[in-house]
């Protein structure tokens, strides 16, 4: 009985992709961007106040401060405390005067923590800004 030999040649070609890998593979990817992706938008996390207000014009690179419900004074996204506020606020503008500060208080942040940020901005002769998100207005 003579056996007969197959070549690699001989046999059917299945051209199927396995499709269920690479969609696993995709979904948890999603899943991973969706929870790193707000991490990566930086920054201190407050409720901004409503007003009526215009929006903002874009600056090549603004100093930010932020104003917490607590009191608590970021310049940029370092805490620091009011006097170190001042002088690291005025060591800035010694190296390299900004154009334009924004200052983004929480909704629940004081009137006086707010005039003072803006009155230690305002002495160094720099113009603040301050950020507020657009109110809605409806009509009864």
């Amino acid at each position: 009985m003579a056996r007969h030999r197959r070549n690699r040649n001989d046999l059917p070609l299945t051209a199927d992709i396995n499709v269920t890998s690479l969609v696993d593979v995709a979904f948890t990817l999603l899943v991973v961007f969706i929870i790193i992706a707000p991490a990566l938008q930086g920054g201190v996390e407050i409720t901004t106040p409503e007003a009526d207000v215009a929006p903002l014009t874009s600056v090549d690179a603004p100093l930010i401060v932020t104003i917490t419900r607590e009191g608590q004074v970021y310049f940029e996204d370092t805490p620091m405390a009011m006097a170190e506020f001042r002088s690291a606020f005025l060591g800035v503008v010694e190296a390299a005067p900004p154009d334009v500060v924004y200052v983004r208080p929480d909704a629940q942040a004081t009137a006086e923590q707010l005039l003072q940020v803006l009155g230690i901005i305002n002495a160094a002769g720099v113009k603040p800004s301050v950020q507020a998100e657009q109110i809605e207005w409806t009509s009864n």
